[in-house]
């Protein structure tokens, strides 16, 4: 008869008990679940006994739902602000309300110098509204763009801004001292604020290939390929002083802050980016220093006003009687005493005078706000995304719109000397209200790589 087999028991049972026996402490080993096809372990299926550690390791899981960012941990309480769909929609009506308010301000600072020179007051607002309606065209046209339609047209379109704008050097006009317009059919035309546009496009997309291709450069420079490097830093170089030659050095700082975003955001090691930054200062100091009308209009701004330099300080001394009319409230729509042929230039880069003079600080900080939500939107969606090229070219749009913002603002209130830069969406012009909505169009598209903005496009 043959006697019944002993029960076998687990390897981890046995090899508990003889711990038991020799009076070791048991070691807790990780249970990890493998693929019944090929075997390899799958990620985050990783189980232990001990809840401490497998809370530690459930930390460490990358959200799927909102890519960058855990709602769930750390950033809980900002689960509002900083809702990819809120963020969306928070720009689009930015925009939108700075559109609307700029065709009205211009109506309302431009309506006396339009009189004056025999046509309707409305003249310019409906320039404005024209321009507004072939931006919002174009913005439609590069929202409906997929991101491999805006990558493959970079390059192309960057090449295209840099030739036209090397066409002001000899068919060009003179405006404000600096010689970057053309007139194509009697219309004004510049060509900076198409290369803005691109370069947004493009200088992200290269300085991540190369990040890409020469990983090395993070831990020695002797990883660098000048060769390689040469060609991408100088075709920026060749924009951005095909717009110095210009004398335009107002759009030259705004190109600058765009290329420094862009290296910064693409991981370049900080240790390169301070040299760039370095670099970048000192070029803007010597083109200032050998420019006796920038220095004029530095020392006008940090030395105060002189009998000497009268007529140089004239414009930010008006701009700030503006501000100091407006008080809380303003004075009124339409109501503005600078406009009347005392403020120069005061329906386009001293608008934000007239906003504060006409709608008090309660209005000009309603306009900061503005430019804030869209700063803060831009930001938010991009921390949220998994497409690298999408992330860094919505920061480097971000920088683009409000850094422009800011130092328009900042030459209003006599922060900063005057540089002829525009307010974004606000200002009276057409190359620059066109460009900037068509930015506002690519940053939509943009936006929509982030998963949970694309599910709702993608539904509705």
């Amino acid at each position: 008869m043959d006697m019944p087999k002993p029960e076998r028991q687990p390897r981890s049972m046995r090899s508990a008990q003889d711990g038991k026996s020799s009076g070791a402490i048991p070691s807790v080993k990780p249970l990890v679940r493998r693929s019944r096809r090929s075997g390899a372990p799958q990620p985050w299926t990783v189980t232990h006994d001990d809840p401490a550690t497998a809370a530690r390791i459930a930390s460490k899981r990358p959200s799927p739902q909102f890519g960058m960012i855990d709602f769930a941990g750390e950033y809980k309480g900002w689960r509002v602000l900083l809702n990819p769909l809120g963020c969306y929609y928070g720009f689009i009506v930015a925009v939108g309300i700075l559109t609307v308010f700029g065709i009205i301000m211009v109506f309302s600072s431009s309506s006396v110098d339009m009189v004056a020179a025999g046509s309707s007051p409305w003249a310019k607002a409906l320039n404005q509204v024209g321009f507004s309606v072939v931006g919002l065209v174009l913005a439609l046209v590069a929202a409906h763009c997929k991101g491999r339609t805006l990558k493959w047209l970079a390059l192309p379109m960057y090449l295209v801004s840099v030739a036209v704008q090397v066409f002001t050097f000899f068919f060009g006009i003179d405006v404000g001292g600096n010689r970057g317009w053309l007139r194509i059919a009697g219309i004004q035309f510049q060509p900076a604020e198409f290369m803005k546009f691109t370069i947004c496009l493009w200088f992200p997309l290269v300085m991540i290939s190369m990040m890409r291709l020469k990983p090395g450069i993070r831990q020695s420079w002797k990883a660098w390929d000048l060769g390689d490097w040469g060609r991408t830093f100088g075709l920026y170089v060749l924009g951005l002083g095909s717009v110095l030659l210009g004398k335009d050095l107002g759009t030259a700082l705004v190109i600058i802050l765009i290329g420094l975003m862009a290296i910064v955001a693409s991981g370049f090691p900080m240790k390169y980016v301070g040299l760039v930054g370095i670099a970048a200062v000192v070029g803007v100091a010597i083109l200032t220093v050998f420019s006796s009308n920038r220095m004029s209009r530095i020392m006008a701004t940090y030395t105060g006003c002189t009998a000497d330099n009268i007529d140089v300080c004239y414009q930010a001394t008006h701009s700030n009687y503006a501000l100091a009319s407006g008080g809380l409230l303003g004075v009124g729509l339409g109501n503005s005493r600078e406009k009347w042929n005392y403020l120069p230039a005061a329906h386009n880069d001293f608008i934000f005078a007239i906003i504060g003079e006409e709608t008090g600080f309660v209005g000009a900080a309603l306009v900061v706000l503005l430019f804030v939500v869209i700063a803060w939107c831009l930001v938010a969606v991009a921390m949220q995304m998994h497409n690298r090229y999408a992330s860094v070219a919505l920061l480097c749009f971000m920088m683009w719109i409000v850094g422009q913002a800011l130092i328009n603002i900042a030459v209003v209130v006599e922060i900063l000397p005057v540089m002829g830069v525009p307010l974004p969406f606000v200002s009276a012009g057409g190359s620059s209200m066109i460009f900037c909505l068509m930015a506002a169009g690519a940053c939509v598209s943009l936006m929509r790589a982030q998963p949970q903005i694309g599910a709702a496009h993608s539904r509705a």
